[in-house]
């Protein structure tokens, strides 16, 4: 007799952990209009009432204690444009849980409204920033306001003050066809920065940004080859995300520590809209109008607990063929181990289905970094 295969809601828990990650969208507007831009309603001023991150911080405190701090992260629009007395009310409500230890707060910002007073603002409520800049201004010439006036200056400015103000951050770049052949002008401009930190986005299809042309993988290949070589020849620059990633995986993979990265389960990073509407898996699938998914709308807190949304996360149909998908990427693909299958919305938005498998996020962002690494170190073994 054939045994019964898992339920959803095992096969749901095998893959996910309790969120590390509550994304919270402060505003759907951005008083940016970068071309490369997902967000469809990025000009649209909604704002989330006080009252809602009220009930939100009370269902946060119910998510099981991992003994790590949630990270709230405040994204999805530009979340500085709420103006600062409205930011920090909604700061407010989880005030009790950030001393406590249980949230740390961070922002993805594009700086251009940061001042001295939103510094004091955000060094009291300790967040952590992170500054969108896409390298110096050739490279930036897709990050625009309104009227299709370039940011740069702004965004330096912003950066400027952060570092007059002690402020640490982040730097979150998008790299398309014009950067991804420039790693070495890019990484030597982000290092004048001051960022403890870059990361690079290699430009994706999604939302509705579907008709521009990403890198391709081979292009992908050389470009994180080069990043790794000009990092290792400046000891000083700051740490790069996705290669510090792949560090990590190796040095518990070679340590004998296989069990200590097969314990990290997936983030379900609930994403909670202004008005407290809640989509789970990727951020970029909110806002998203799916018919067939139901919008991948999996509740709304004002009307049901966080908690219960996630313990029924097995129950919705996206999710369920997201998991099949996973188990598809296990089965066939050889990067599966370290890449644990990306990324949910980009099977949907290149793909059109939550099954399929490999992306070109997959194979620009993922299989590229590896097969860099990979070949960089043959070569040094050959000479």
């Amino acid at each position: 007799m054939r045994p019964r295969p898992p339920s959803w809601r095992a096969r749901y828990q095998q893959r996910f952990a309790s969120p590390q990650t509550v994304v919270i969208q402060p505003t759907t507007w951005c008083n940016l209009d970068c071309r490369y831009c997902y967000l469809p309603f990025r000009k649209l001023k909604h704002q989330m009432p006080p009252e809602v991150a009220e009930v939100l911080a009370q269902q946060v405190a119910e998510l099981e204690d991992t003994g790590n701090p949630i990270g709230v992260v405040w994204h999805a629009g530009e979340a500085l444009a709420v103006g600062q007395q409205k930011f920090a009310a909604l700061l407010d409500p989880f005030e009790e849980l950030r001393h406590a230890g249980r949230v740390h707060h961070y922002v993805q910002t594009n700086a251009t409204l940061i001042t001295d007073t939103w510094c004091h603002l955000l060094s009291a409520y300790d967040v952590h920033l992170g500054v969108s800049i896409d390298g110096p201004a050739a490279l930036n010439a897709e990050r625009v306001d309104l009227r299709g006036k370039p940011a740069f200056d702004r965004i330096l400015r912003g950066i400027t003050q952060l570092r007059e103000n002690g402020i640490p951050f982040s730097v979150i770049s998008v790299v398309g066809t014009l950067g991804i052949a420039m790693p070495e002008e890019l990484m030597e401009f982000l290092t004048t920065l001051g960022a403890h930190s870059v990361g690079f986005n290699i430009e994706e299809i999604e939302g509705i940004n579907t008709d521009r042309q990403p890198p391709t993988a081979v292009q992908a290949e050389e470009f994180w080859s080069r990043i790794i070589t000009w990092s290792r020849k400046h000891p000083g620059a700051p740490a790069v995300r996705e290669v510090d990633r792949l560090a990590g995986y190796l040095q518990l993979i070679r340590s004998g520590r296989r069990a200590e990265w097969d314990r990290r389960l997936l983030d379900p990073i609930p994403t909670v809209s202004w008005k407290g509407d809640v989509v789970l898996l990727s951020p970029e699938l909110a806002d998203t109008t799916a018919p067939e998914y139901g919008d991948f709308a999996a509740g709304n807190i004002l009307g049901r607990p966080l908690t219960e949304i996630l313990r029924d996360a097995h129950r919705l149909r996206y999710v369920r063929e997201f998991l099949t998908g996973l188990d598809r990427c296990q089965t066939e693909c050889e990067f599966f181990d370290f890449c644990r299958g990306a990324q949910a919305a980009n099977r949907y938005f290149e793909n059109g289905s939550l099954k399929s498998t490999e992306t070109n996020y997959c194979r620009v962002s993922r299989q590229a970094l590896v097969t860099a690494l990979s070949t960089l170190a043959t070569k040094e073994t050959a000479v």
